[in-house]
């Protein structure tokens, strides 16, 4: 199944692929963001699946390099899925999701419809 663009509630959101490539680093990070331009997407939705339990380790930075590479070209995040086995195991990355939630750069959401309620109402027509 490819990435696909899909708007919601109005906002153009690359919602990428459960069985995409794993994302390692900041190489896979710059691949995405092409993608996103590609489409004009202003946010990307990557499943939590598709990143390493690396990314989920703040010690090893690979969090800190591919975040930063999207904060770096203005693209918007959204990890999407379950992490609570990441989270039960270390309170920074708690953190760290507690405050990422409270930003408007990355969220860490369950599902698309988590990310749905997040980019809030549907824009009014007429």
């Amino acid at each position: 199944m490819p990435d696909t663009l899909q708007h919601i509630n109005g906002t153009p959101v690359l919602v990428c692929a459960a069985d995409g490539e794993p994302v390692h680093g900041e190489r896979d990070a710059t691949d995405l963001i092409g993608e996103a331009f590609h489409h004009d997407a202003s946010w990307i939705a990557i499943p939590a699946d598709r990143f390493e339990d690396d990314f989920f380790r703040l010690h090893t930075r690979v969090a800190g390099e591919i975040v930063q590479k999207f904060a770096n070209y203005r693209l918007r995040v959204a990890i999407v899925g379950d992490i609570s086995r990441h989270t039960a195991a270390s309170s920074a990355l708690r953190d760290f999701v507690r405050e990422s939630n409270r930003g408007t750069q990355l969220w860490f959401v369950s599902d698309t419809e988590a990310l749905r309620d997040r980019l809030g109402p549907a824009p009014a027509n007429g």
